[in-house]
């Protein structure tokens, strides 16, 4: 693997582990309020990344809190536009009162995994990149991604060091068995091979060339501050 890597998480939703977390993480993908979250815990995180040396990035998502954003919904250009704009100023104020900035964007469950093969969804989530002049966290291969990079934009490649990748180099569903890794030792060795060899191997057993920028261990997967210092441990060196 070339180059050095970032670890973020998830932060922000309601889960208890945000400010342990803050400790081992170098980005901090803050919930916007759509799916989860609210002004004061935007604000106390933005204060907590400013003390920490944390890059801040946005969660957006579509309007589903009461499904935690993990719904697939359709929602025309204009609305999605609207909605992930509402959520990174909504943010951009929070960063601003801790002295921070807002340093990239990330597409938060069902959006981000549409915005994988939907050119549609995808189109909104890149005019919001492009007129805030944000980064894209998202999967290599992405069409949102490829949509960016041809317009000028700047993609944050991610890894997600507790779930399970298929054949096809997209994440496995939630409700399928053994798309979410919580076990310590299965996390370390899938971090240990990317540093390595740069290879992920996929639910199905093959093996995927990856290329990344960043690992990603979601804040609401069981024991995830102890998979955050078993991810941090594994990159090592490698950690930016």
């Amino acid at each position: 693997m070339a180059g050095r890597l970032d670890l973020n998480a998830d932060v922000g939703e309601g889960f208890p582990y945000d400010a342990a977390l803050m400790e081992v993480v170098t980005q901090a993908n803050v919930a916007c309020g759509f799916h989860a979250g609210d002004a004061p815990t935007m604000r106390w995180i933005c204060r907590l990344a400013a003390d920490r040396g944390v890059a801040v990035g946005a969660q957006v998502s579509y309007a589903d809190r009461e499904g935690f954003g993990r719904r697939d919904l359709e929602v025309d250009h204009k609305t999605l536009v609207s909605d992930l704009t509402q959520q990174v100023e909504a943010l951009r104020e929070a960063a601003s009162a801790a002295g921070v900035s807002v340093g990239y964007l990330k597409p938060h469950g069902a959006l981000y995994n549409r915005i994988g093969w939907d050119a549609q969804q995808a189109a909104g989530v890149v005019e919001v990149c492009l007129s805030h002049r944000l980064p894209l966290m998202c999967l290599p291969g992405a069409v949102a991604m490829r949509r960016l990079s041809s317009a000028g934009g700047t993609v944050v490649r991610e890894f997600f060091a507790d779930r399970a990748y298929d054949a096809r180099g997209g994440l496995v569903p939630r409700g399928q068995e053994g798309a979410v890794i919580t076990d310590a030792v299965a996390v370390a060795d899938r971090v240990r091979q990317l540093v390595d060899d740069g290879t992920v191997t996929t639910i199905d057993g093959s093996v995927l060339e990856v290329d990344v920028d960043s690992v990603c261990v979601h804040g609401d997967t069981p024991d995830a501050l102890t998979l955050a210092h078993v991810v941090r441990r594994s990159l090592g060196p490698a950690l930016r």
